[in-house]
């Protein structure tokens, strides 16, 4: 198990892997509770348009990626204010946008294998600056959630009574957007830009049912992206799937198991306890 450590793509694989694991679930949670899953899609779509941007230009993917996918956060903040009453126009548009563009600025790739391996992610493609960008803009977003923690907690559930007790809503939800955006960009090469919120949205459903608090939802689901991760890989690599749709995969069967389980075996074992009792 552990010879797949001896090719140095796999190493930074695993690296990158890990960190985009850890780093997801603390925005994924925000994003499932406040209703706000397609943000995900929207701002995955944008920083495609940046990867192709990147390809065809001669800058890299993933810092095009970035730039893009915080563009666009702007973009949907500055949409939503437009749009009060009506803010998931916002990223509608923005996905809209994000689409047109990446379907244009893919005409202008060269060679178009390498554009590709960023829908699905590729192991094998991972560069020293990727790999230290990745590192860097990981331990940002980290420490971002880490010390805004409380603000994040009060927002999530009720805007109306965090703004009443001080917290700056406008302010804090804006660094939500930027740090969704710049963890998004970042997963574009291993996970792929396709499959990068359902990432988001897997671990968080599966803690989630069994999880008892907002504490342990984001605890269980960086444990259930971080498994995911290392699964998929090994999986991947040894079946010679593509890794971001084996990782997905794993975290669909997982939480599907989790769900047979809750709603039919744990019916037949109350069931049994109660004959039992009788």
């Amino acid at each position: 198990m552990l010879s797949i450590f001896q090719y140095d793509f796999m190493q930074k694989a695993f690296v990158v892997g890990i960190l985009i694991a850890v780093t997801t679930p603390f925005i994924g949670v925000i994003v499932v509770l406040k209703r706000l899953s397609m943000i995900g899609d929207s701002l995955s779509h944008s920083s495609l348009a940046g990867v192709a941007a990147g390809l065809a230009f001669g800058i890299n993917p993933i810092l095009g990626a970035v730039v893009f996918s915080v563009v666009s956060a702007f973009g949907i903040e500055k949409i939503r204010k437009s749009f009060p009453k009506y803010s998931e126009i916002a990223i509608a548009v923005i996905m809209s946008t994000g689409i047109g563009l990446a379907g244009i600025l893919s005409g202008f790739v060269k060679n178009s294998a390498s554009f590709s391996s960023f829908l699905f992610g590729s192991i094998v493609a991972i560069t020293d600056f990727e790999l230290y960008m990745v590192i860097g803009l990981s331990a940002v977003v980290i420490l971002a959630v880490v010390l805004l923690y409380k603000e994040l907690f009060y927002i999530t559930f009720d805007e109306e009574a965090a703004r009443l007790a001080g917290v700056p809503i406008r302010a804090v939800n804006f660094i939500f957007t930027l740090l969704t955006a710049i963890t998004i960009s970042i997963s574009a090469r291993t996970v792929g830009t396709l499959v990068i919120s359902s990432l988001m949205v897997l671990p968080v459903a599966s803690a989630m049912q069994v999880a008892k608090s907002y504490k342990q939802t984001v605890i269980f689901a960086v444990i259930f992206a971080v498994m995911f991760t290392i699964s998929g890989l090994y999986i991947s690599y040894y079946a010679d799937f593509k890794p971001g749709g084996t990782i997905v995969m794993v975290g669909v069967i997982t939480l599907v198991s989790i769900l047979i389980y809750k709603n039919v075996f744990s019916k037949i074992f109350l069931k049994s306890a109660a004959d039992t009792k009788d």
